[in-house]
């Protein structure tokens, strides 16, 4: 596993429409393994490790990002809805997730800390937070094949 980034596959992300992400989206590029994550935000300004997951292990492909944004540990919290959905957010910390469950009255969590979350925050001299180029978008999507 990275010890920068939190996963094992360098090429990963991103998941959706990658080379729409990696050539209009800020990219965090780790700087251990290289891996491109979107840290960049939607027209509403939000970021993409705010979003719902599907999983755990989704959710832990953009944990660096929140980490790296609000400078913390973050964590991967599991989230049910009242109409029975599961998913999973990340939140800077379990402040973050109680006012969250208070304004979403449908939404709870059973486990009041995270299903994972690093135990000390740490910068790496090599991360870089930029928009790709073209040629390191061309040389990024040619090494996840």
């Amino acid at each position: 596993m990275c010890e920068e980034c939190y996963v094992n596959e360098s090429r990963i992300t991103p998941l959706l429409n990658p080379r729409e992400c990696l050539e209009n989206h800020m990219q965090y590029v780790c700087g251990i393994c290289g891996r491109c994550i979107c840290i960049g935000e939607t027209e509403k300004g939000l970021q993409r490790w705010k979003f719902p997951f599907q999983s755990s292990e989704i959710a832990k492909l953009y944990l660096r990002t929140a980490d790296y944004t609000m400078k913390k540990c973050c964590g991967i919290y599991e989230i049910k809805s009242t109409k029975g959905r599961t998913f999973y957010k990340i939140f800077a910390d379990e402040n973050e997730l109680h006012s969250y469950l208070k304004t979403n009255k449908d939404k709870t969590c059973l486990a009041d800390t995270a299903l994972f979350s690093q135990s000390e925050y740490r910068e790496f001299p090599n991360t870089k937070v930029k928009k790709l180029t073209a040629a390191e978008v061309r040389a990024y999507l040619n090494e996840r094949s």
